[in-house]
């Protein structure tokens, strides 16, 4: 999609349970997630693709200090909103203009599928990374067909991480309804 269109989507953007974490009971098992296979806080952390925040909310409560890149300025207001003290800036997740090894993590949800190139746009995300850095995408493969296999990322993430695992996220507590798609969180650590 354009920039455009993630402008026009960014109004109703929160309203998917998974998108707003507004159900309790969602909220709580991505906190569940995450917290599980991040760093202690206070980790330095990007969240690419950040749409309106929702993640960067809960790891700033979580005691992180979060960055947020979004393609969309609209998406970016909304974050601002959000997460007032947090750090936004509208950019290009396949390319971001951030200094190399600034972060301990770099966050992504559904956003490598999207990229042109996604093996070049990791390679650009790991160069982010401190040394001993975490990679943490949460991907999928959609019944329409878009979208990459974990297979798939796997294999991509492991072309810059020595040790990756590979957690299915099929239970509809992450999504507040049940999926027929494949999801699933990839953990690397480079």
């Amino acid at each position: 999609m354009r920039r455009e269109d993630w402008d026009r989507e960014a109004a109703t953007f929160d309203h998917d349970p998974d998108h707003g974490l507004a159900d309790p009971l969602v909220r709580a098992a991505w906190r569940e997630l995450l917290v599980g296979v991040l760093p202690h806080p206070p980790a330095r952390i990007v969240d690419l693709g950040c749409g309106t925040g929702t993640l960067t909310r809960l790891l700033v409560d979580e005691g992180h200090a979060v960055d947020g890149m979004d393609i969309s300025p609209e998406m970016i207001s909304r974050a601002r909103a959000k997460v007032p003290e947090a750090r936004f800036v509208v950019g290009d997740a396949a390319r971001p203009a951030i200094e190399p090894q600034s972060y301990d993590v770099v966050l992504s949800r559904h956003v490598l599928w999207a990229m042109p190139e996604p093996a070049e746009a990791f390679a650009r995300w790991a160069e982010l990374l401190r040394p001993g850095g975490i990679a943490v995408l949460v991907e999928g493969r959609w019944a329409t067909g878009a979208g990459l296999s974990a297979e798939a990322t796997e294999s991509i993430v492991r072309t810059a991480c020595t040790e990756v695992d590979v957690v299915h996220l099929s239970d509809s507590m992450y999504w507040g309804r049940q999926i027929a798609d494949e999801r699933y969180l990839v953990v690397g650590r480079c």
